[in-house]
């Protein structure tokens, strides 16, 4: 190693799901939505000159800003903007967990939580789920530096009841209380009437599962106001042009379809429902998932090498290496027709009923 090199920050870094480069492949990989944006916005992306590209964009984001206040009730203070729900929580480590003491998240959650505690040099503790891969709230009723909850927690799919996650909240109030939601419109209860209780409540949102807009890069934190004002003057202190202006226009008239919204979000959720009947015809054993996905394994089949094979004949799922979760797939729901694809493997694979 160069001396020059040693001066190198040394991180693990978050591993994505694989983005294939062929398109004649079912992905169901990366939780992304499998049907197109409200056709207001698809209207606009041909619209938009090159006034859109050619100066800067709004630092405040305040069309997008105006959208989504209006479409979740809150005032337009209670809302911070960022580059994906990714941007807005890693904006959020650096903002609210800068003291000694050890933030709190579970030990099978969102991989990226580990990755920014590293990168900023926060301490943090992992709580292990129980055996059924649900997150025990007593485990958060301790001292701690902060705390982060994905509700419905990712990959498990397991949501925590409202009830479950105020007290977790009222057990903190000296620390600020993530609740990270990128798939609660698919199932659980928003933590968001919270925030007006709780003024050491941020919810996370996104844009990129329920509104299919996952390349835009648009996300959401929601809180008191001097919780937004204090990750604005991080943001600006790092990034004033974080997100770029077809993300804020076309962010912004995704929110005034909320029918649309709603008609995806309802097939996604009867074809999950569909498939969880067909899984468990298989053999295959999983929770109730809430999300957009389903987090299974199956007692005679390893899960890597189903993994495998299922890439080898262009369907896509999830595989991770932890050996917490070595034995589980999560597959994303993808449309009726590209789900009925991977049954008609599955029904076919040795080992499988």
């Amino acid at each position: 190693m160069k001396e020059w090199e040693k001066n190198f920050r040394q991180v693990k870094p978050y591993t994505p799901g694989e983005q294939p480069k062929q398109t004649d492949v079912i992905k169901l990989n990366t939780n992304e939505n499998p049907y197109p944006p409200a056709p207001g916005v698809l209207k606009l992306m041909k619209e938009l000159d090159g006034t859109a590209l050619r100066k800067y964009p709004d630092p405040e984001a305040g069309a997008l800003v105006s959208a989504a206040s209006r479409f979740y009730g809150l005032c337009e203070d209670q809302v911070f903007t960022g580059v994906g729900s990714d941007d807005v929580l890693g904006m959020s480590f650096l903002t609210f967990f800068n003291g000694d003491k050890p933030v709190l998240f579970p030990n099978i959650t969102y991989s990226f939580y580990d990755v920014w505690a590293d990168l900023y040099r926060i301490p943090f503790e992992t709580q292990r789920l129980d055996e059924n891969l649900k997150i025990r709230k007593e485990d958060y009723f301790k001292e701690n530096g902060g705390v982060v909850i994905a509700n419905p927690n990712a990959p498990t799919g397991e949501v925590m009841n409202l009830s479950c996650i105020e007290e977790i909240i009222q057990k903190n109030q000296n620390s600020v209380v993530i609740i990270d939601e990128a798939y609660v419109d698919f199932g659980g209860e928003t933590a968001l009437p919270l925030i007006s209780e709780y003024p050491n409540l941020l919810v996370v949102r996104t844009c990129s599962k329920s509104f299919s807009l996952a390349g835009l890069r648009v996300g959401f934190a929601f809180g008191d106001p001097n919780l937004i004002s204090a990750l604005n003057r991080v943001k600006y202190s790092y990034n004033s042009y974080t997100m770029n202006t077809p993300s804020i226009l076309l962010g912004a008239e995704a929110f005034k379809d909320r029918d649309y919204f709603e008609m995806t979000r309802k097939k996604i959720i009867a074809t999950r429902e569909r498939s969880k009947r067909e899984f468990r015809s298989l053999g295959f054993l999983f929770g109730d998932s809430q999300t957009n996905f389903i987090f299974v394994r199956h007692p005679g089949i390893h899960a890597e090498k189903l993994f495998s094979d299922l890439k080898d004949t262009g369907i896509y799922v999830r595989h991770f290496g932890s050996p917490l979760i070595s034995d589980y797939l999560r597959i994303t729901i993808g449309t009726d027709a590209e789900m009925d694809v991977l049954f008609d493997f599955l029904k076919h694979y040795p080992g499988i009923r």
